[in-house]
């Protein structure tokens, strides 16, 4: 399919009217009840419609968009969508990726067992979203301290992350990482109201980090020069969408919107 049918087939609103007419016939406990059916039923013209008319309208390009509420905001690399089976899999490689105000310089997400769900608005769900990206630590610094935790993060000179206590008159020079949701944090120097606190009698945390957000786990985060790369797995997540808007912001470039 070349550009030119692609634009005549997304200014056809005759596709859209044939989507809504087959999603009203569905009410959505049926629809769940057999989902993975539903969607091999489903047309791959509309899934090809979608993908194909996103990376042809932004591909290379600056994408705006609200999904689940967040807003971003970065420019589109790669967005490939496949069939598996019953359902599909897509991969969106972002970069310059601002996610309400924060910067990732690249990130790279795969959604598993994605499936559409007839209705108005339509509903699509994965199974499962592999996230791998990298954050600049000076970043990740400011986003830990608008959490307002008991510790202030900064970096010095060197570029070391320094912690200091709020209430406390202590500092820590430290390293952290995450593996498999066990977060251990190195402490390379402490000081307590100014003096020197000799590192074997000072203990490196460790905390498990459960219940994370959305049902988070991360693989792995760690620093590698100034910036931290990581890995992070979403359980299953549901968006609905408006296939009108949906079209209409592809044909004007303006932002896309999943809630």
């Amino acid at each position: 399919m070349n550009i030119l049918d692609l634009g005549k087939r997304l200014l056809d609103p005759s596709w859209i009217d044939q989507w809504l007419g087959f999603t009203t016939s569905w009410a959505d406990p049926v629809a769940d009840l057999g989902s993975g059916t539903v969607t091999a039923l489903m047309p791959d013209v509309l899934m090809t419609l979608l993908s194909e008319g996103i990376l042809s309208r932004f591909g290379g390009q600056e994408i705006d968009a609200t999904l689940l509420g967040h807003d971003l905001t970065a420019t589109l690399d790669v967005f490939k969508v496949r069939r598996r089976g019953a359902h599909f899999q897509s991969k969106t490689v972002l970069s310059d990726l601002v996610w309400d105000s924060h910067p990732f310089p690249q990130v790279t997400v795969i959604a598993h067992g994605v499936r559409l769900i007839p209705g108005v608005p339509t509903k699509v769900r994965c199974q499962q979203l592999d996230i791998e990206g990298t954050i600049g630590i000076a970043a990740l610094v400011d986003w830990v301290n608008e959490h307002d935790l008991a510790w202030k993060a900064e970096l010095d000179k060197r570029g070391r992350v320094v912690a200091t206590h709020r209430e406390k008159k202590m500092r820590a020079v430290i390293d952290a990482q995450v593996y498999d949701n066990l977060l251990t944090i190195d402490i390379r120097k402490a000081n307590w109201h100014g003096l020197r606190v000799p590192r074997r009698v000072v203990r490196s945390p460790a905390l498990m980090l459960d219940d994370l957000p959305s049902r988070a786990s991360i693989t792995y985060a760690h620093r590698r020069g100034d910036h931290v790369h990581f890995r992070i797995e979403l359980g299953e997540t549901t968006g609905s969408f408006d296939l009108s808007q949906m079209r209409n912001a592809i044909i004007a470039g303006t932002t896309l919107i999943v809630f």
